[in-house]
């Protein structure tokens, strides 16, 4: 067996007259699928207020936004602009929607807090990149397929379409607006990267160009794909850079702690890192102000807490 037939995109594909119709469907914005999309934006919306992960799985499973993205990347594919830009209006039309319902629903909504799954769409990553691009490619090869399997579904959940937008709806409603610009960039990162691995699918799979196209337009739509692939996941990288500097910089903390400042005579109540200053509440025998200078230089030991100021609140209280 060649290794090109372990990875032939072409057998089992369903015919490009039916992938057609598929995308078209599927790209629809009136009646059913309007119908879903207020369903998943509401679903999403109580998860999200709720803290619930099931919850926000439906919303995912059932959010019909996929379908324009991936019809963003068939009109690449196909070179067709008009269908592009029909494709773009109908995707921002259902964007624009849902941020509207959501920011409405929090704006009502008794519970005004931010929950842990809120803040977990407000900083997107490299890793998010990854997850788009792998999860476009999955879900345009399960949509291309003569019969559809259970891809579709675990691609939905993968991406997280509707619960970016939701989010962004939430820091509208809230004056929260670094959660609107975080959300809309995690959308904005899953949307570009779903719809890239869809024209690559479907260039792969050679759905025939809408009309004769130039080889200068080939040129431009690659160095346009490319400089926007830049642009787009260069934050991202900086962000996963930040998210693994301060993960380092907890662990080292964390062991500072377990191992310099628990003791059979003191043990520590708590422990809070405010900007450059690690303040611990410690219980026990009295430290000494020499003591506590020894306890500093072995914060700084640690590379990543050079830059900490150790503060010690102390109760002389029985363990």
């Amino acid at each position: 067996m060649m290794w090109r037939d372990l990875f032939n995109l072409k057998g089992g594909a369903a015919s490009i007259k039916e992938i057609n119709q598929r995308i078209l469907a599927d790209a629809t914005v009136s009646g059913t699928n309007l119908i879903v999309l207020v369903m998943a934006i509401m679903i999403a919306c109580v998860g999200l207020n709720m803290n619930s992960v099931a919850v926000i799985i439906g919303a995912m499973l059932i959010s019909p936004l996929m379908g324009g993205i991936v019809a963003i990347g068939y009109g690449m594919a196909t070179y067709d602009v008009h269908f592009i830009r029909q494709s773009m209006i109908k995707l921002a039309f259902q964007v624009g929607f849902a941020i509207l319902t959501a920011s409405l629903y929090f704006a009502i909504s008794p519970l005004a807090y931010s929950t842990d799954e809120l803040l977990a769409r407000t900083s997107p990553t490299i890793w998010d990149v990854i997850v788009a691009l792998c999860g476009g490619i999955a879900g345009a090869v399960g949509n291309t397929r003569q019969e559809k399997s259970n891809v579709i579904p675990g691609v939905a959940i993968a991406t997280a379409l509707m619960p970016p937008l939701c989010t962004a709806g939430y820091g509208l409603a809230s004056g929260h607006y670094p959660f609107f610009l975080g959300a809309m960039y995690l959308f904005f990162i899953n949307a570009f990267f779903i719809a890239l691995a869809a024209f690559l699918v479907f260039k792969v799979l050679g759905v025939p160009s809408h009309g004769d196209v130039a080889a200068s337009q080939f040129q431009r739509q690659r160095i346009i794909l490319a400089a926007l692939g830049i642009l787009i996941t260069a934050p991202s990288i900086y962000l996963a850079y930040q998210m693994v500097e301060e993960n380092l910089r907890d662990m080292q903390v964390k062991s500072f702690i377990s191992e310099d400042m628990d003791s059979q005579t003191t043990s520590v109540v708590s422990y809070t890192v405010k900007g450059h200053v690690l303040t611990v509440d410690l219980v026990g025998t009295l430290l000494t102000e020499k003591e506590i200078d020894a306890l500093q230089d072995e914060l700084h030991a640690r590379n990543r807490l050079q830059d900490l100021e150790l503060v010690v609140i102390q109760g002389q209280r029985e363990l």
